[in-house]
């Protein structure tokens, strides 16, 4: 059986260097040290997809490393209320073939009652942020999301 650890007692400063910890300045990310700070019953949602389970979370995160060649992550505010904690970051992601992108987003990380994570809710802009990586295609993306929407 794995061990258990609560985030109920941890300062934003040790939670800022538990998730800092967890992308490498080079190379592949390693999640395991705080897998153990999850509910075996969590469910993370994202703009993308949504997984129930640890075990489907874990490979969620597997899937991840496995696209990129590096993934770097930067936290620049944490803030932490009754039964949630809140992180801004910034994420880069460096492909094989494809230029690099940094992707902006928040955190919503759900606490049980026993101070693990029980939801992850992942706020982000993924393909704008995306494409204003792409030279050729930035440019028409945001003139038609204007138009389009604002």
């Amino acid at each position: 059986m794995q061990d258990t650890y609560s985030l109920a007692n941890l300062s934003v400063d040790e939670i800022r260097t538990l998730w800092s910890t967890t992308y490498n300045r080079e190379g592949k990310p390693d999640w395991s040290h705080i897998f153990p700070y999850y509910h075996e019953d969590v469910v993370f949602r994202d703009s993308v997809q949504e997984v129930r389970g640890l075990e489907n979370f874990k490979a969620m995160c597997m899937r991840l490393t496995g696209r990129c060649q590096q993934l770097r992550m930067h936290l620049p505010s944490i803030v932490r209320a009754d039964d949630c904690i809140f992180m801004q970051w910034e994420m880069t992601m460096e492909f094989k073939r494809y230029p690099s992108s940094t992707i902006y987003g928040v955190t919503r990380l759900g606490l049980h009652e026993d101070g693990r994570i029980v939801s992850q809710r992942d706020y982000f802009d993924l393909w704008g942020d995306i494409f204003d990586n792409v030279p050729w295609f930035a440019r028409p993306y945001r003139r038609f999301m204007r138009r389009k929407f604002g």
